[in-house]
């Protein structure tokens, strides 16, 4: 495509190649729906005009650069022009037939029964018909690029004029320039003009771009409410359908009222009377606690609303209706107040290495529900562990790996939205423990080990032509390391050389094709995973040589130096690391003793790490990776979404009964192994307080009359416990715990019992409600 020197805005659609007489005809037959729909001449050489419509195909309309130039030329020096549009005080000398195919106004102008000409000769010699258009309200400079769009097919955008081009080109019936119009706006969209642009384009009829701006404003929703000014003088209509709307992109329901406040409070006279119709579209019950009882509960807006306050009753029942523990009450549905909006981004956990073998097994993230879903999606090309995969587009490429039994160099490709496989070209060295990263729309494999040697090299897949190449190799040999890009560098930490596990660490920079070794970290880490996250390097876990690590760490690029962060709640290796709604999820791996499927997420505005529903099942050696904006994301999120308080009832449940048993120093084996994990989820943030906590939810249940009936077993617990597991630790941390004798016990029954209930209730609203939905900060 040309471009011109004088600006690099230039839009185009002129990518074809010259008609010429070696080109067979079949080589150029396009299906008519994939044409470029608008211009009669889209291209602007082969006058294909309508009457080819009713044909199933013609010929792909492409004309060359140099063709399109020398028609510019020619107007521009006046040479064979036979029309003129005038707009105000300027005049434009143009060629009729290059208006006219690709634009519907200028057709019916030159073509039509009103055509205005204007003859002219010399001393009565024959005259010449000079057709003119006068376009009034439409600056010279817009016209310009109008014209210019008609011989070139490219013209110049940008965001001083793409407004006013817009509405001109709707004007004149250039389908063409609107399209690269829209497009431009569409690839412009920030938090800060998203609304003004879904306003314009409602405004237009421009359904499609009105589409794009409002669910760029319904994933962005954070950013919006933070920057956008816009979104406060939308009418009440407008702005509720985006705070209620299932696709709201937002970790807390904490920002969404937050957001209906500063609306209000633009204009409180005549809004704040829509506060409970607001409230509506709020999920009450999946905010904070602190959130809910002081800016909600306490606003004078709703204080002042008769019709809020059935609202705020509903959402108290919710959170402390304590027949939630009742086992004889009837299976709970999820209130619209409490339903989970559907996630943006899902996180994609493939294959592994689970009771000695390889495995295939695909699950899926939804952060929204905190739910793990088994996707029926496995490679017919058969299982592998110790892969890497990288996300490009919708498409996840599984690189490497090792089944048991082969070290492979084949490489494969997932289309999420597809749902198939597919074989991508083989690397030239087979790579096990292989690390792998994505750049600039191409994958880097990086290290790993053959069979025989741990490896230095790497190589890069340009997915576009579908071939590996070989580049520089690394300072070190690294198996078992990790790899991710941070700002324009791939950076490669940690990992094995066959002798010790490695501290080191270093980046390759693409511009200089050289890879520089950076800082030593503080730990020596293989098996690590990394990431990076708001602009520095964060690696994680990972063996030492002796002992698997809990321990994170992470390197700032700017002053060079690592710096631990808080350690996780779980020792692992070899599993996956990703970042989904602003928060690092460490999934899966071997903790030394065991493969685990515990999950986990790091908050890095409070340096915690909170404990999130462990996948469906236990593998390390796994892949984790991001996949966004999925079209059919549904395929991939929890479905019944309305039992998800049932299922949180039904651990809880579990959990209680386990702890009674314990209690009461008769556990039976089977009940405390199955259910050791909801005995971690039964922990909140309250329990330690005032060191009675643990014991408050089963002395209210006894207080209560509450029979406590062995539940079914929790979602996703395995029926045997993996022995001289993580799991045994626990137990015998629950069964050494001191027990109250029943004289004691009995007293506090009776002296605290409105305690015990309070606590009681705090510690199930806890259990509830975290965070993040279902993410429990751990004790």
């Amino acid at each position: 495509m040309h471009r011109n020197q004088n600006g690099n805005h230039f839009h185009g659609v002129n990518e074809g190649v010259p008609l010429g007489p070696d080109l067979p005809l079949e080589a150029v037959e396009v299906d008519i729906e994939d044409n470029h729909q608008g211009d009669e001449l889209s291209n602007g050489g082969l006058g294909l005009g309508s009457t080819q419509s009713s044909s199933s195909k013609f010929l792909a309309p492409t004309v060359s650069d140099q063709a399109l130039n020398t028609l510019n030329e020619l107007r521009e020096a006046n040479l064979l022009c036979d029309a003129e549009i005038s707009v105000g005080e300027h005049a434009f000398n143009v060629h009729r037939a290059i208006m006219c195919s690709c634009s519907s106004y200028f057709r019916a102008q030159f073509t039509g029964f009103n055509a205005v000409s204007r003859g002219f000769g010399a001393e009565g010699g024959a005259s010449e018909q000079i057709h003119v258009v006068n376009i009034p309200g439409v600056r010279a400079s817009i016209m310009n690029c109008v014209i210019q769009y008609a011989y070139l097919r490219k013209t110049n955008i940008c965001d001083d004029n793409v407004h006013e081009l817009l509405i001109c080109a709707d004007y004149v019936g250039m389908v063409g320039l609107v399209q690269q119009c829209k497009e431009y706006l569409s690839r412009t969209l920030t938090p800060e003009n998203c609304v003004s642009i879904m306003g314009f384009a409602r405004f237009r009829f421009l359904d499609d771009l009105h589409v794009k701006a409002r669910n760029y404003t319904l994933r962005y929703f954070t950013e919006v409410a933070a920057r956008n000014t816009d979104i406060l003088d939308m009418n009440v209509t407008d702005f509720y359908a985006i705070i209620s709307d299932d696709d709201l992109n937002t970790r807390e329901e904490d920002y969404v009222w937050k957001m209906c406040v500063k609306w209000i409070d633009r204009d409180p006279e005549n809004r704040k009377k829509h506060v409970a119709h607001l409230m509506t579209g709020v999920r009450l019950g999946l905010m904070t606690p602190k959130c809910f009882m002081e800016e909600v509960k306490e606003h004078p807006y709703v204080l002042q609303c008769d019709e809020a306050k059935p609202l705020i009753v509903d959402t108290f029942k919710f959170m402390y209706d304590l027949d939630f523990l009742n086992p004889q009450a009837d299976e709970l549905t999820t209130p619209p107040l409490a339903m989970p909006r559907l996630p943006h981004e899902v996180i994609f956990a493939i294959g592994g290495w689970s009771g000695g073998t390889s495995k295939g097994c695909i699950e899926t993230y939804d952060t929204r529900a905190d739910r793990w879903v088994n996707i029926n999606a496995e490679d017919p090309a058969g299982p592998r562990a110790y892969h890497g995969t990288a996300v490009i587009g919708f498409k996840i490429y599984s690189i490497g790996g090792y089944d048991g039994v082969e070290y492979f160099n084949t490489c494969r490709v997932f289309d999420a939205v597809k749902k198939k496989w597919s074989e991508i070209a083989p690397m030239h060295c087979r790579r096990c423990y292989v690390s792998v990263a994505e750049l600039n729309g191409q994958i880097y494999a990086i290290g790993g080990y053959d069979g025989h040697n741990r490896l230095n090299t790497v190589e890069r897949f340009n997915p576009k032509t579908n071939q590996w190449s070989i580049i520089p190799p690394m300072n070190m040999q690294r198996s078992d390391a990790s790899a991710c890009t941070l700002k324009g560098r791939i950076y490669a930490t940690g990992g094995f050389n066959g002798q010790e596990c490695l501290d080191s660490a270093e980046f390759y920079d693409p511009t200089t094709n050289v890879w520089t070794r950076i800082a030593n970290m503080n730990h020596r880490r293989s098996g690590v995973s990394c990431v990076a996250f708001k602009g520095q390097l964060y690696v994680i876990g990972g063996f030492n040589g002796t002992a698997r690590l809990a321990t994170g760490e992470r390197f700032d690029p700017e002053s060079q130096a690592w710096q631990f962060i808080r350690e996780m709640n779980h020792s692992r290796s070899n599993f996956g690391l990703e970042i989904i709604d602003d928060m690092i999820f460490a999934i899966g791996g071997f903790n030394g003793v065991s493969t685990i499927s515990h999950t986990e997420c790091y908050v890095a505005e409070t340096d915690e790490w909170m404990e999130a529903t462990d996948m469906n099942i236990v593998r390390s050696a796994l892949s984790a990776n991001n996949v966004a904006g999925l079209p059919n994301k549904r395929d991939y999120i929890h479905k019944e979404r309305d039992r998800l308080m049932e299922e949180r009832r039904q651990r809880l449940m579990a959990s209680a009964m386990a702890r009674d048993e314990v209690g009461n120093g008769n556990p039976p084996h089977s009940l405390v192994a199955t259910n050791d994990a909801a005995l971690d989820d039964y922990e909140s943030p309250n329990d330690d307080e005032d060191g009675n906590g643990h014991d408050q939810p089963q002395l209210a249940l006894q207080q209560l009359g509450l029979p406590l009936p062995v539940p079914p077993l929790p979602h996703g617990q395995p029926a045997i416990a993996a022995p001289g597991g993580a799991q045994a630790q626990p137990q015998a941390q629950a069964l050494a715990q001191p027990q109250p004798a029943p004289g004691q016990e009995n007293r506090a029954v009776d002296d605290r019992g409105q305690e015990n209930n309070r606590r009681f209730r705090v510690h199930l609203r806890n259990q509830r409600y975290g965070s993040h939905h279902e993410i429990r900060r751990r004790a």
